[in-house]
């Protein structure tokens, strides 16, 4: 009895540095199922998962947090390609939500609009994005672009655009849907949508580094793209020595796992602001570079850390 249980206890915990997924775990692709009934089925999804659908593209970082964490923010998504190609007279905006939580859709002005925070359960995102996007850029009228059956072994967003950090914009609310247009239609949606935002903003002296407002407290939330091990040992050692106090009474209180990067969160005091982060953030960012350069063993307190930081991660896709 004591062996099954020690047995079922391993199969639904975290499983930590290692980045994997035990078969009683939710599925990270956000099915709500368990791994093994879904992609880690035998024979079956498995073999179209990809664990880290936007690596390789400059702002990998940028886009997991718009997808998983930013609730409101555009950016312009220069489409690859020479200029006179077919679709060079076309303009493509990245959304992280767009109106009733469609795909994509076709502006009047011929632009496509491109969500983000859809998911498919395809088993890739980046696929599932790639296949929309062609979609919308061939429909020719105005309207709603989604995606009913896998995308097949079409190309990925990576295959699509230029790689190129995004410009991005983070909005207060989701007023960008009628700023060009008059769309009394959409005032309930949009008045709904707008009052579920928290005030959110994105530091400008690190990259995928965002601060919340959410009532209660303050949060920075900073995707990282360092491998999960060596991102471990090293915010252990920064922990150990108090490097990972960014603003008095902050706290460093755990990780998100989201396509295959992880993403530090941080407690903060109401009141703190984004702007008392910037300088801080900075600081951090270059204790972390020297922290990831150390090849030195972990002493016995920092394996310690770091085994309380591995144990405070939550995977959400």
């Amino acid at each position: 009895m004591g062996k099954r249980n020690r047995t079922k206890t391993r199969d639904q915990a975290d499983t930590g540095a290692s980045g994997r997924v035990g078969p009683r775990q939710p599925c990270p692709c956000g099915s709500g199922r368990r791994y093994r009934a879904c992609h880690g089925a035998p024979g079956g999804a498995a073999a179209v998962f990809v664990a880290r659908p936007f690596e390789g593209l400059a702002s990998e970082c940028d886009l997991i947090a718009l997808r998983e964490l930013v609730p409101s923010a555009t950016a312009p998504l220069p489409l690859a390609g020479p200029p006179t190609g077919e679709y060079a007279d076309r303009t493509v905006q990245l959304c992280t939500l767009l109106p009733v939580a469609a795909p994509a859709m076709v502006r009047d002005t011929g632009e496509v609009w491109l969500a983000l925070q859809v998911v498919h359960n395809f088993g890739d995102p980046s696929r599932d994005l790639g296949a929309v996007l062609l979609a919308a850029l061939a429909q020719e009228e105005p309207g709603i672009v989604g995606l009913t059956e896998p995308p097949g072994e079409g190309p990925r967003l990576q295959d699509l655009v230029t790689d190129a950090a995004l410009d991005i914009t983070v909005h207060e609310g989701f007023d960008f849907w009628v700023a060009d247009a008059d769309a009394p239609d959409l005032a309930g949606a949009l008045d709904e949508a707008s009052d579920q935002v928290d005030p959110t903003q994105r530091l400008t002296s690190v990259a995928a580094a965002y601060w919340t407002d959410v009532g209660t407290k303050e949060h920075l939330r900073w995707v990282m793209p360092e491998p999960e091990g060596p991102l471990l040992d090293a915010l252990a050692r920064l922990h150990v020595t108090g490097q990972d106090v960014l603003v008095p009474d902050s706290r460093f209180v755990g990780m998100f796992r989201a396509h295959g990067l992880l993403t530090p969160v941080w407690d903060l005091p109401l009141g703190t602001g984004a702007g008392a982060l910037e300088e801080p953030a900075g600081r951090f960012a270059s204790d972390l570079r020297a922290a990831l350069a150390d090849g030195s063993e972990l002493s016995g307190e920092e394996r310690a850390a770091r085994n309380g930081l591995a144990h405070r991660q939550v995977t959400i896709r």
